[in-house]
């Protein structure tokens, strides 16, 4: 297979996970390299997601690993013959990769969780409050590279409904008027519709909730079709960070479970975005 010039954040995990079966073999590249009849330089090409992998490589190398989890190499087989060009792929040359990413990842999740400190999430935004958000934090953008932005923002959605959602909102995220009475209002309403749709649960933590850190909470969590595959989305200052370390995973899956426990359930998350609808 010829190598990638753009590998997705999917190869490019694909290759990750090889390269963490052959270090737990305790194997160097070079070992492998010469069980495979390849070189050094290819393997490190397809650890890197630059190169594709077959399915029968596949199933060899975790073979040579002493690989026994079936449903971990039966995932690594999916994700390694999986052609499908997503919709994303048609913003490739218009947005930064981490708006691909972002969107194959919630495209190929089994379930998504997430925790919103600051705006009401991507997945639940209406397009004139997508619009504020990304005019807010990047004003020097002429209108014609916020669009795509905004337009990518709504086509994620398509998740909601087949994807099961459940997001913890913070107060602030449904009271903050990012443009205006009506944007918030409009959002809000929107918010209160999908909390009833199938698939989608919406959970409030009110201002007077003891027990939350506030914006340090922020996060995507994504699950894999098997748990050593899924992946943890946050914002930092330097950036969208993407974490699939198990170290890292664990304590992501704790901090989600330490927020969803001080939040109400989804019949009074609801009864209290219409208390607050009515405040707005």
């Amino acid at each position: 297979m010829p190598p990638r010039s753009q590998p997705t954040a999917r190869q490019v995990r694909l290759g990750t996970e090889l390269r963490r079966l052959r270090d737990a073999a305790g194997l160097t590249a070079r070992q492998v390299a010469e069980f495979l009849g390849s070189t050094s330089a290819q393997m490190s090409q397809m650890e890197a997601g630059i190169a594709g992998v077959s399915e029968e490589r596949v199933r060899r190398l975790a073979a040579h690993y002493t690989c026994t989890d079936q449903e971990l190499i039966d995932a690594l087989v999916e994700m390694a013959t999986d052609r499908t060009r997503g919709w994303w792929e048609e913003y490739r040359n218009a947005l930064p990769p981490v708006f691909l990413d972002l969107a194959e990842l919630e495209h190929h999740a089994k379930f998504i969780e997430e925790i919103s400190t600051a705006h009401v999430p991507g997945l639940l935004q209406t397009e004139d409050y997508a619009r504020a958000v990304i005019a807010y934090w990047r004003p020097e953008l002429p209108d014609s590279e916020l669009a795509p932005r905004a337009e990518h923002r709504m086509r994620r959605k398509a998740v909601l409904g087949t994807t099961p959602y459940t997001v913890v909102l913070h107060e602030p995220v449904l009271r903050t008027r990012v443009a205006d009475r009506r944007v918030a209002r409009a959002q809000l309403d929107v918010v209160l519709e999908q909390s009833e749709a199938p698939g989608v649960t919406v959970r409030v933590i009110p201002f007077d909730v003891d027990g939350f850190a506030g914006a340090s909470a922020e996060l995507l969590y994504a699950g894999g079709r098997v748990p050593a595959l899924d992946t943890a989305q946050r914002d930092t200052p330097q950036g969208s960070a993407f974490m699939d370390a198990a170290v890292q995973l664990l304590s992501m899956r704790t901090l989600f479970r330490k927020v969803e426990a001080v939040s109400l359930d989804p019949s009074r998350s609801r009864d209290y975005m219409h208390r607050l609808a009515k405040e707005l």
